[in-house]
C-alpha cells in the first residue's frame, strides 16, 4: 500500500520543485522523504536510489522544455526561430532554475533513450535548416548554440555578470544572437 500517497510521478515532481527551491544538487531521498513526512526507506519502493530519482527529473524537465521550445518555435524560421529557441531556454533556465539544471545530469542509456534529448537536438537541427549547414557543420553548429546559451544562462544566474560595465545582461543576450545569426549566416567553409 502506498503511503502518503507516494508515486514515482508525485515524487518525481516533488523532488523537481525541491530541486527549484534548493538547488538540484541539494535534492536528495532523505530531504524529499522529510517533505513527504515518511521515512526514506518508503521511498525506495518507488524509486533505485538517489541517481535515479535524479535522472526522473532531468527525463521530467527535458520533456517540459522540450514541449516549451517546440511552442515558441512553431512556424518560425531563420533569426526568429532562433531568437525564440534561446529565449524559451532562458526563459525556462529563469523560471525552473532546478529543472534546467537537471538537463545538464548525465543520463544513463535507458533514461536517454526514454527523454526528450533526442527531441531537444532535432528542434536544434530544424531551427538551422533556415542556415543551410551540411554536416559536419550541422552538428557544430548545434553544439555552438547549446554552449553558448548554456554558457550565458549559467554566468547570468551565478551571478557572473554583475561585475561587468554597466550594461544590462539582456542588451548583451540580444547581442549573442545577432552574432549568432551572422555566424551561421557566414559559417565558414572547411
Amino acid at each position: 500500500m502506498a503511503r502518503a500517497g507516494l508515486t514515482v510521478a508525485r515524487l518525481t515532481e516533488a523532488a523537481a520543485d525541491m530541486a527549484d527551491d534548493v538547488g538540484f544538487e541539494n535534492v536528495t531521498v532523505l530531504a524529499l522523504a522529510r517533505s513527504f513526512g515518511v521515512k526514506d526507506a518508503s521511498l525506495y519502493s518507488h524509486i533505485k536510489n538517489l541517481r535515479d530519482l535524479r535522472q526522473r527529473v532531468a527525463v521530467a524537465s527535458l520533456s517540459e522544455l522540450a514541449d516549451r521550445v517546440s511552442d515558441a518555435v512553431a512556424g518560425r524560421a531563420g533569426k526568429d526561430a532562433l531568437v525564440a529557441f534561446a529565449g524559451a531556454y532562458r526563459d525556462y533556465a529563469r523560471e525552473h532554475p532546478g529543472r534546467y539544471a537537471s538537463t545538464q545530469f548525465e543520463l544513463d542509456s535507458d533514461a536517454l533513450l526514454a527523454s526528450d534529448a533526442r527531441r531537444h537536438s532535432q528542434m536544434s537541427r530544424a531551427i538551422l535548416r533556415a542556415y543551410r549547414l551540411t554536416e559536419p557543420d550541422e552538428t557544430d553548429a548545434v553544439r555552438l548554440l547549446g554552449s553558448t546559451f548554456h554558457g550565458f544562462i549559467a554566468l547570468e544566474a551565478s551571478g557572473g555578470f554583475s561585475h561587468s560595465p554597466p550594461r544590462e545582461s539582456e542588451q548583451s543576450w540580444l547581442r549573442v544572437l545577432d552574432v549568432l545569426h551572422h555566424a551561421l549566416e557566414n559559417w565558414p567553409s572547411q
